[in-house]
């Protein structure tokens, strides 16, 4: 999984000065940092959650203060209100040019298997105006 380094934590921070409200910094804050958690997933390494929560967690604490964790940050992404931000033309470009790492077109993706971790902790079909967005991108690119 990809660390917490130096380098990422500007990307996320730089992310959420981009925001043009404290609302939205947090929105793409949260939503930046999820991307990078999740995107960290795709690995076959082994994965020592525990450990790799308390760094996510540490800085989330650093950065935005408290009530927030890398948990809260992901249910946030499993609801409507992620929408505001991934629908956001000056987030997806705020994303494109921070975050190459991380290639937008992986956006949908990677919020599809947020919601699949979701439903596999909780049992419940994923539906709902998140599941609405990715079908939606899955058409627009695959055009």
């Amino acid at each position: 999984m990809q660390t917490i380094d130096q380098a990422m934590q500007d990307k996320v921070l730089a992310m959420a000065r981009a925001g043009m409200s404290s609302a939205e910094a947090i929105g793409f804050f949260r939503v930046s940092l999820g991307l990078y958690y999740l995107a960290g997933l795709m690995t076959e390494e082994t994965l020592d959650f525990k450990q790799i929560d308390a760094r996510y967690n540490r800085f989330i604490y650093h950065s935005i203060g408290g009530g927030h964790s890398i948990a809260s940050v992901l249910q946030f992404m499993s609801g409507e209100k992620v929408l505001r931000v991934l629908q956001s033309e000056r987030f997806l470009a705020a994303f494109a040019e921070h975050c190459p790492d991380i290639p937008v077109d992986s956006i949908s993706f990677l919020i599809s298997l947020n919601l699949g971790v979701a439903k596999s902790l909780s049992g419940l079909d994923a539906v709902g105006p998140v599941v609405d967005w990715i079908e939606q991108e899955k058409a627009r690119t695959s055009q």
